[in-house]
């Protein structure tokens, strides 16, 4: 029996009942202007347990018959990442809104070819880049538009934790989406990306990455992920020539800190004094102070915005193109890992293009 809705309800169904899919699921029953009509997962006694949960949503274990019903406007894609391209496609040919976890997909050539089938269908392409739609994310990105930190040097981000390790893919593109999405929401377009790592418990999957991503006007971000360590950390730097910032997410009250600290140089150089250096140093130690952020639940404030850009017809902020962008820079840091490669340069790279054919430094 199909849940009952009102016109005013998008109808949303959700694939892949793992890990994930009771949180979107759980939201999603919550919110009045949706309605979950059907779940889909691979496992029948899974999907069972959810079709007593939510027992007015139709259930089935093919993600092909579900996209093809007409009790679905938009479908959410909670699988694992290599069958996001196909799954995906799927939906978009058959005129269903798409809402795909992070990674978008496995290779920038599959993301261009989702864009443009969700072009060409006048669809809804939303990816699930979560921490784009966080509050405290929100506030630095207010703190760069205002010139608050000043010239941003470089961002460092830890992502760290014992478990839950993946056998579909590495730590790498498991965790690092996550803070590759947010170093380019704040700092722009990267340059170049090189990446290095161990495999220790899986030879073809990475447990340990540290990724550098270059920016423009000699800025860096650094992100380090692993799911081999003692201590969950969640944590990101934001190094500034005005102000610093750390952001904590697990941090339950006080997520960012500002640090009114910086470092200062004094050229000497004119003087004719040689017991002076060419260049003084000076370090500024200001106040340190949490901002107040009105936060709502990461995942509440995504699901409503991915059905507000469908029944308002806005574009999304985490579009196909937004889930390109981090895409490359993963399928980039993934040919520097396993080649052993420098600088990936992604300066010259054109939409469309392989990112086998970009440019390799040593």
């Amino acid at each position: 029996m199909i849940h009952p809705h009102s016109p005013n309800q998008l109808r949303i169904g959700i694939v892949g009942l793992g890990y994930w899919g009771p949180n979107l699921a759980r939201v999603l029953n919550s919110l009045d202007n949706c309605v979950v009509t059907v779940l889909c997962d691979r496992d029948p006694e899974r999907l069972k347990a959810f079709g007593q949960k939510y027992p007015m949503a139709l259930t089935s274990v093919d993600a092909a018959e579900i996209m093809t019903t007409d009790h679905v406007d938009a479908i959410i894609i909670s699988t694992p990442t290599k069958t996001h391209f196909q799954l995906a496609q799927l939906a978009l040919t058959n005129g269903v809104h798409t809402f795909v976890e992070k990674p978008l997909a496995t290779s920038t050539a599959e993301c261009d070819s989702l864009i443009h089938l969700a072009d060409t269908n006048n669809l809804k392409l939303f990816v699930g880049h979560i921490f784009l739609h966080s509050a405290p994310v929100a506030k630095l990105k207010d703190m760069v538009l205002n010139d608050e930190f000043g010239e941003i040097y470089y961002m460092s981000s830890t992502r760290l934790n014992l478990g839950p390790v993946r056998y579909d893919v590495s730590a790498l593109w498991d965790l690092a989406p996550h803070d590759i999405s947010i170093m380019l929401e704040l700092m722009g377009s990267p340059v170049a990306v090189n990446c290095s790592g161990l495999a220790y418990l899986n030879p073809s999957n990475h447990d340990v990455c540290t990724l550098n991503i270059h920016f423009e006007d000699n800025r860096m971000g650094i992100i380090h992920v692993s799911w081999l360590d003692p201590h969950k950390k969640r944590e990101m730097t934001v190094v500034g020539s005005k102000k610093m910032a750390i952001y904590n997410d697990i941090e339950s009250l006080e997520k960012i800190k500002i640090y009114d600290n910086g470092v200062e140089f004094e050229d000497l150089s004119h003087q004719d004094d040689t017991t002076y250096a060419d260049f003084r140093v000076s370090y500024r130690y200001g106040d340190i102070h949490s901002p107040r952020i009105n936060e709502v639940e990461p995942l509440k404030a995504e699901l409503m915005d991915f059905i507000d850009c469908i029944t308002a017809n806005k574009q999304p902020k985490t579009d196909g193109r937004n889930g390109r962008d981090v895409v490359q820079v993963l399928e980039a840091a993934d040919l520097s890992l396993n080649q052993k490669l420098g600088d990936v340069q992604l300066s010259t790279l054109k939409r469309g293009d392989s990112v086998k054919e970009m440019k390799l430094v040593k």
